[in-house]
């Protein structure tokens, strides 16, 4: 008989993974890193919790770290079976893991370069850039809509989820006794009023349903709520003469918040400002998008059909690309009229933290939260309230003011949740991961009050389908 185990993404909403067997056969879905506080982090050194050496196949939703960053171990730790994505994840994979290998081995090497001069023992990197090429060496592009089969007895099909380019909703028809069962993970859903992708598909059947529940507690502010209080910071940050800074994501944020600026620019607000993309993996992410635009909504699409080249870069011309380190350095000079787009999305490494440092003390300034902070990260600790983060060694006064538009959000929020499983014309089984215990709380309850089945995942715990 088919059975699913919970291996991540359960007690939190980073470090995705499920094991499937299945009359001998062992397919592993997500292989992502944990991410958040340092005891969270922690995990990612921590053994797999299965035999590598039995896996058929590696099945990844989408290209966030989240679901995919340990893929690297996976393949140091002797899997050299096929890993199956759709062909955007497969093209933003191989900028996102080798910036992970880089960040890792360099981490590393100013690690022990303090642990040298202590007499400690020296850490070795989660992973290398060799392990990251071997990893990707490893991935198989399949377009949506297409069932394959991908070890004996399992097939696989993805649809469009929406949440960042390529994303995708999981089907695996699994035999079983003669049978064929279905489970269905639902990946991380869009949020159907962002920007450039399409809203996610609607599927209509499963035995077995996995449903993130990042947004399961809350909504959005609608995208002309959002965008309304979006310019409003501009321009308050023009009266103060102070700059607005976009800590975000490089993969789908970055440029969903590109297409709004370029949108501003065309309305006329933004004549007086510069926008930085302060980030080469977002640059490098930016390029992938402009790759696969067929996959784009069709509205958006057509408004980039407008320009000379249909890019992004054509759609916003006061966008200026920062990839090296001195030009990004320079930026700490400007105090007044830039837009500063950098990475990391929650605070927790790259350029943004050094335009924090510069900029979170001045009262002029303005910082635009626009995607889920994990709790233990510093842009948490921004949204709730902080008054003074530590940066570089020192305690920076956050005079700045900081700024929550949840409208961007790239997940779907509780009602889009809800809707989505609506469209279920069997009732499946839920089981609900990828959220905080609060979020999985509320989106349990709504979905008993409406008659589904409904569970909270746990770690380590085995279902039948």
């Amino acid at each position: 008989m088919a059975e699913l185990q919970f291996l991540g993404a359960t007690e939190g909403v980073t470090g995705s993974a499920y094991l499937l067997r299945a009359r001998g056969t062992v397919v592993l879905m997500e292989c992502g890193l944990y991410q958040g506080r340092r005891e969270e982090e922690a995990c990612n050194r921590e053994p797999f919790p299965f035999d590598v050496g039995e896996l058929d196949a590696v099945v990844i939703s989408h290209a966030h770290l989240d679901h995919s960053g340990r893929l690297p171990m996976l393949s140091a730790a002797g899997y050299a079976g096929p890993v199956y994505m759709t062909r955007p994840t497969a093209a933003l994979l191989d900028i996102m893991l080798k910036d992970s290998a880089s960040l890792e081995e360099r981490d590393a090497e100013w690690e022990n370069r303090r642990r040298r001069r202590s007499g400690k023992k020296e850490v070795l990197p989660l992973y290398t850039l060799d392990d990251a090429e071997a990893a990707l060496k490893l991935c198989e592009g399949i377009p949506y809509g297409e069932r394959r089969e991908i070890a004996p007895g399992i097939s696989l099909c993805y649809r469009d989820a929406g949440h960042i380019l390529g994303s995708a909703i999981v089907e695996l028809f699994v035999e079983d006794g003669g049978d064929e069962r279905k489970l269905v993970f639902s990946g991380d859903l869009g949020n159907s009023d962002a920007a450039l992708l399409r809203d996610p598909e609607t599927i209509d059947s499963a035995d077995v349903l996995l449903l993130e529940s990042t947004y399961g507690d809350r909504e959005h502010r609608s995208m002309a709520e959002t965008l309304e209080e979006f310019s409003d910071v501009i321009e308050r940050a023009t009266r103060g003469r102070g700059n607005v800074l976009i800590p975000s994501f490089a993969v789908g944020r970055s440029q969903e918040i590109i297409f709004h600026l370029g949108e501003f620019y065309r309305q006329g607000l933004l004549q007086r400002h510069a926008v930085y993309l302060d980030s080469p993996m977002a640059i490098a992410a930016t390029a992938v998008y402009q790759r696969f635009q067929h996959v784009f909504n069709h509205e958006d699409r057509e408004e980039l059909y407008d320009t000379e080249s249909g890019s992004l870069h054509d759609f916003l011309p006061s966008l200026r690309y920062i990839a090296d380190t001195e030009a990004s350095m320079a930026l700490n000079r400007v105090t007044e009229g830039a837009i500063i787009i950098a990475g990391s999305g929650m605070c927790t490494g790259g350029r943004i933290r050094h335009h924090l440092k510069h900029n979170l003390w001045r009262r002029g300034a303005h910082v635009v939260m626009v995607g889920f902070q994990a709790r233990g990260t510093p842009g948490r600790a921004l949204v709730d309230g902080a008054h003074s983060l530590r940066l570089a060694g020192e305690d920076i006064a956050v005079r700045a003011e900081v700024h929550t538009l949840g409208g961007f959000s790239a997940h779907a929020s509780q009602s889009q949740l809800l809707d989505w499983v609506g469209g279920f014309k069997q009732r499946p089984r839920i089981f609900l991961v990828h959220g905080e215990e609060d979020a999985k709380a509320a989106l349990k309850t709504k979905l008993d009050e409406g008659g589904w089945q409904a569970d909270i995942a746990r770690t380590g715990a085995r279902v039948q389908l």
